[in-house]
């Protein structure tokens, strides 16, 4: 190791796989700089990939070559297509994984990937000269240098894990947390705050009566996650459910004081829609009973993990209540729950590539940004891997907007709005939602990955491939063509107009649908699946989708709108007060993006775009 890299990636977590995997890709000499080689793509908490608006940004990871998808299909052991009875845009595929089988797969993934070096170490300090950051010191006392750095600290940064009364500082347990990076970060002017997650104990499956306990099974065939994978090959398992009795919700309330989150010992703020289990009985009093999915954690491993009971509560009471729910009352405990409090940089001190803007060359992703999940970090990790490597090789950047992707959507949301709880992704997030699918976001994202070199060489060829099916499958459905009596003597009801339909017009009948046209002709039948689902996609949403991509093409004109960098917003009298502080607060450079600004209104757009196109205003103070 010479020492000198293109780029350096902070972290093996999530987030800094695909930015080291995506900056190599990119031919950047990459350095993944991570404590131990053997936890690089450690599942810290659930061990699962996917779910609604999460299983979308796998798929534009993998659009755009990321690994996240390609290593959950090699270790996922149950697979589910959530809202499958939905339509197309909200259907979100998940995957249970094998915790060992993961780990190895992405550390395998990485292994094979030119032009990156892993090395192992903690990071104690960026070097910054001439105000941009050009390396990394190491705890000891090794530098190495970099034209662009990505931190990816996850819960690292000043972690506290709490258990009761109990406080242990760590990034995740068993491992140490990073303690240097946060002051320096602060003494060069980022606004920087505290938040919180938590994971449930861990079970012995061994000591679990499954007997009594409802069974739920994955989707057979199963739903892979990477537009490159054919067939899922891992053995698939069952989970299963069992819940909170009034007993257990006895003692939770009853030590309710004991737990960190409302003695006020922890101060950061949980995510909302993943709370602990005393939280939930706390807020929702009327309820009797929660669900608790018990999910094992590998094929050749007894520990179980119950989700739904993420506490913090101490481990005498976390005794008492797991083992006042069906099928746990003799479980034995591994490992008990805890919540973990961290430190993050507010992500409004971020540009819409992830660098920030304080500190030329720094770029961050993934839990320091306030967001949680795997999936969320990923996504931000691929895009700050591509940005590092661009502006390594003196390359502009790459942006993805709202209509672009989840990917772009979460973005935004960060960089313009800021957080106040760790964000998570939903597909309620994205207007654009009918265009922005999961089986679709090869379509939209792979072409822009081979422009910008990210995509490699066997991927493009599957997508041209896979394109031309579809194609072909388009011109069969509207080529099968038959009279509104012939459909009729088969049991089919339409008017009765003398009217030849063809299958994508009865494919998006609700009396009708796929599988019915499937029976009509058995060519559609024979079609594979993934071009079925496009033609499902294409018939159901025809009517909706020309006004959507108005709206797409409104947008992307007020994108090419820029706003003058350094624009004086304190300038501009017929903006309120409020709106000129928010304005100069988040910078946006595009009309689009003042457009999303918190309390923005079409008056206060309206006073901006005529400040901007006069000639002679003065727009820089």
């Amino acid at each position: 190791m010479n020492g000198n890299f293109d780029v350096i990636v902070v972290g093996g977590g999530h987030a800094g796989c695909e930015a080291a995997a995506a900056a190599a890709r990119l031919g950047a000499a990459t350095a993944l700089l991570t404590h131990k080689r053997a936890t690089i793509g450690e599942m810290s908490c659930n061990p699962a990939i996917g779910g609604l608006g999460k299983g979308h940004l796998v798929r534009e990871i993998d659009a755009l070559d990321g690994v996240m998808g390609r290593v959950a299909d090699a270790a996922g052991i149950q697979f589910r297509l959530l809202n499958r009875s939905k339509g197309p845009a909200v259907r979100g595929p998940r995957a249970q994984a094998d915790r060992k089988l993961y780990r190895e797969a992405m550390q395998a993934a990485l292994a094979a990937q030119p032009d990156l070096e892993i090395v192992e170490g903690a990071a104690t300090a960026l070097i910054i000269e001439n105000g941009a950051v050009s390396g990394i010191k190491i705890s000891d006392g090794r530098e190495l240098r970099a034209k662009a750095v990505v931190l990816t600290t996850g819960t690292f940064l000043n972690g506290l894990i709490h258990i009761g009364e109990k406080q242990i500082p760590a990034g995740r347990v068993g491992e140490a947390p990073a303690l240097g990076l946060s002051g320096q970060l602060a003494a060069a002017g980022l606004q920087l705050g505290r938040l919180k997650t938590g994971t449930p104990a861990r079970l012995d499956g061994k000591t679990i009566n499954w007997s009594i306990l409802e069974e739920q099974k994955g989707d057979d065939p199963p739903v892979p996650f990477s537009f490159l994978t054919t067939r899922i090959t891992t053995p698939q398992i069952a989970c299963f459910i069992t819940s909170t009795t009034a007993r257990t919700h006895e003692i939770i309330a009853a030590n309710i004081g004991r737990s960190p989150l409302y003695s006020g010992q922890i101060s950061g703020t949980g995510p909302r829609y993943c709370p602990s289990i005393e939280d939930k009985i706390h807020r929702f009093k009327d309820k009797t009973s929660h669900q608790i999915f018990l999910e094992p954690e590998g094929l050749d491993d007894d520990t179980v993990y119950p989700n739904g009971i993420s506490t913090s509560l101490p481990e005498d009471v976390q005794e008492a209540f797991i083992h006042s729910m069906p099928g746990l009352e003799q479980v034995r405990i591994i490992r008990p729950g805890y919540a973990i409090e961290y430190d993050y940089v507010d992500p409004r001190e971020l540009g819409h590539d992830l660098q920030v803007k304080k500190l030329p060359g720094l770029y961050l992703a993934g839990q320091i940004n306030g967001t949680t999940g795997y999936e969320e970090a990923g996504a931000q990790g691929l895009l700050a891997g591509i940005n590092a490597a661009r502006s390594a090789g003196g390359s502009g950047p790459a942006l993805f907007d709202r209509a672009d992707g989840y990917l772009g959507v979460m973005v935004d949301d960060l960089v313009m709005r800021g957080v106040s709880e760790p964000y998570r992704m939903f597909t309620s997030r994205a207007e654009y939602r009918l265009a922005l699918r999961a089986d679709n976001a090869d379509q939209r994202l792979t072409p822009k990955g081979i422009a910008l070199g990210v995509v490699g060489p066997a991927r493009a060829k599957a997508f041209a491939a896979r394109m031309e099916a579809i194609a072909a499958a388009r011109n069969v459905a509207r080529e099968s063509l038959m009279t509104s009596s012939a459909l009729a003597k088969l049991g089919v009801r339409v008017n009765q107009d003398g009217r030849s339909r063809n299958a994508m017009e009865l494919i998006a009948m609700p009396d009708v649908g796929l599988e019915r046209v499937e029976q009509l002709w058995p060519a559609l039948a024979a079609l594979p699946s993934f071009a079925k689902e496009a033609l499902e996609a294409d018939a159901l949403y025809s009517g909706y989708m020309d006004r959507q991509e108005a709206e797409i093409a409104a947008l992307r004109k007020d994108e090419g709108i820029a706003i003058p960098t350094g624009l004086d917003y304190f300038a501009i009298p017929s903006l309120s007060m409020e709106l000129r502080q928010k304005l100069s607060r988040a910078q946006p450079g595009t009309l689009a993006q003042a457009a999303r600004v918190e309390g923005m209104t079409p008056a206060g757009l309206a006073c901006l775009l005529g400040h901007i196109k006069k000639p002679r205003a003065k727009q820089v103070a």
